[in-house]
């Protein structure tokens, strides 16, 4: 096959949800349909091997909620998919962030008894600013759900996306019978299956066929054939150009918990999804160069091989306790063994630990083609938004970084376990499960960790303890505001600037200046006061770059 059609077969997307709303139930459902699976919940690998699939880490099964996201892989109708669950949760929001940075496509799924949720809305605000295109699964309509028109609306009026629904609902709750495909004016009749283990039984008809009209009480058919009529007098045609541009959503809607609905999912999404785009690669100094080089957009087909990572993840495999970092590739071909540049440091890596991913599990991969997601093992200086590279012009910086929301200080209770947690402690920081910073008077031996939730702490104590058996103890502060400054000659001696009582300066680890805030009004009151110095939500280098 040429890389053409390589790179044109690839399909790289996110699932995105607010919690509850069905994400890693519908990644499961799709792995089933793929044949990646041969029973909803588990995976069939090598030697008729059992394991989970996308919620692998032991937390995420206590909590029965996501924290980390995940990347599968399989191959589909001609496609080869990198399918990256994420978690839905708040406080797990910045790891979905840097999965986004990864993907061409998003499907966001919304519970259609709930609605457009706040979670929900903050990823689709990312998405947006992307220009990610978003497709939109309604599900849980085996469940009483709000009125299938509201549901559209919401999505116009709420998120100001125009709605296009492919398949419309027959029925919701107890009364749902399957989904009208009006693409292909057929109906798809589902019959349950025991916990929706395996692929439903699928009867496809026409909407005035007896047997339809039986499965339908008045009521439901009386209804589901007036919205239908209305849909096609005044609804928004499928218009690709507009979903590739990220302005129309096309809408499905089924159960995936029973299997309704997965299949036209699936296969829709795949057809008017988008291959692997082109991305931008940010101006840098190259040693030895006469001048630096000039921002401009890395065409998928560019023969020189490029990528960057945007996750890493360590002790994946408990027998191993390795790290892997993954990287989307972004144009020319990845194959194993090559020799590349990283870019922050200037070093050449050689790249032969190389893997495929499905959750946890993972085999070598030899080729890799623009859109894949490939984790590669063995690295320990990657770090998130690092760039490799055979063409030392190209630097990405896709990663965005988000001011966080709680505070606290970590440190080691127990003298015979400093190693085993500075170990620790330095290869979470490096995953990205939390931030930190280095404020000006901070107590001796602690680490000021700062996150978007209070969950993001608990990971970070749980794997110290269950990954690297280290005891940690968790100190709250009384800060709730970061904001980063710009450089300016009177912070050489903050002690002289006029700010409200508990207000700390200090600085991030790539000591860019910072100032921590207890609420908005000492924020408000240091502004006033010091009008010379201006306050970012981001780095003002991350501020730089975007503007190229």
């Amino acid at each position: 096959m040429s890389p053409a059609a390589e790179i044109a077969r690839r399909r790289t997307f996110a699932i995105i949800s607010h919690p509850d709303a069905g994400k890693t139930t519908l990644t499961e459902k799709f792995l089933l349909y793929g044949n990646a699976i041969h029973l909803a919940g588990t995976v069939t690998a090598r030697k008729n091997q059992r394991a989970t699939t996308s919620d692998w880490m032991e937390l995420e099964k206590q909590r029965g909620i996501s924290v980390s996201s995940t990347v599968l892989q399989f191959d589909y109708n001609g496609c080869a998919v990198n399918l990256l669950d994420t978690p839905g949760h708040k406080d797990f929001s910045e790891d979905t962030y840097r999965v986004l940075t990864a993907v061409d496509a998003a499907l966001m799924v919304i519970d259609a008894g709930k609605g457009v949720e706040p979670q929900t809305r903050k990823l689709f605000e990312v998405c947006r600013r992307r220009g990610i295109p978003i497709f939109t699964f309604m599900n849980k309509c085996d469940r009483p759900t709000l009125d299938p028109l509201a549901l559209i609306d919401e999505l116009e009026s709420v998120l100001g996306i125009a709605a296009s629904p492919i398949v419309w609902p027959l029925g919701s709750g107890p009364s749902f019978r399957g989904v009208f495909d009006r693409t292909e004016r057929a109906v798809h009749l589902f019959e349950r299956v025991p916990n929706g283990a395996y692929e439903a039984p699928v009867n496809i008809t026409g909407l005035d066929d007896p047997a339809v009209r039986g499965k339908l009480d008045d009521h439901t058919f009386n209804e589901s054939t007036e919205q239908l009529a209305m849909l096609d007098g005044a609804g928004h045609p499928l218009d690709l150009a507009a979903i590739h541009a990220g302005q129309q959503t096309p809408v499905y809607f089924g159960s995936a918990i029973n299997n309704f609905g997965i299949q036209l999912l699936l296969d829709g999404f795949l057809k008017h999804s988008v291959p692997p785009a082109p991305r931008r690669s940010v101006s840098i100094t190259v040693p030895g160069a006469p001048a630096p080089t000039e921002a401009r957009e890395v065409p998928v087909d560019y023969e020189k091989f490029s990528g960057f990572i945007f996750k890493i993840q360590a002790n994946m495999d408990p027998k191993h306790r390795d790290r892997i970092a993954f990287l989307r590739v972004c144009s020319g071909r990845f194959t194993r063994d090559m020799v590349v540049a990283h870019q922050r440091t200037g070093k050449q890596v050689r790249l032969s630990s190389s893997h495929k991913l499905f959750g946890q599990e993972r085999e070598t991969v030899n080729e890799a083609w623009p859109g894949d997601v490939i984790g590669l093992v063995g690295h320990d200086a990657f770090g998130i938004g690092d760039t490799l590279t055979e063409d030392r012009a190209i630097a990405y910086d896709e990663i965005p970084r988000f001011p966080p929301e709680v505070f606290a200080y970590l440190s080691n209770p127990t003298s015979s376990d400093a190693k085993k947690y500075r170990a620790g402690l330095e290869q979470l920081l490096q995953e990205g499960v939390v931030q930190s910073f280095t404020p000006r008077n901070a107590p001796p031996g602690a680490t000021l960790l700062a996150a978007v939730g209070p969950l993001q702490f608990e990971v970070v104590q749980w794997r110290l303890k269950s990954e690297y058996n280290a005891e940690s103890r968790l100190e709250q502060t009384n800060w709730t505001l970061l904001k980063w400054l710009e450089p300016h000659p009177s912070l050489a001696n903050p002690s002289a600037l006029v700010v409200a009582s508990g207000v700390s300066f200090g600085t991030d680890k790539f000591d860019n200046p910072v100032a921590l805030f207890p609420n908005d009004w000492t924020m408000r009151y240091f502004m006033e006061k010091n009008p010379d110095l201006k306050l970012h939500d981001m780095p003002i280098e991350q501020i730089k770059a975007a503007a190229e």
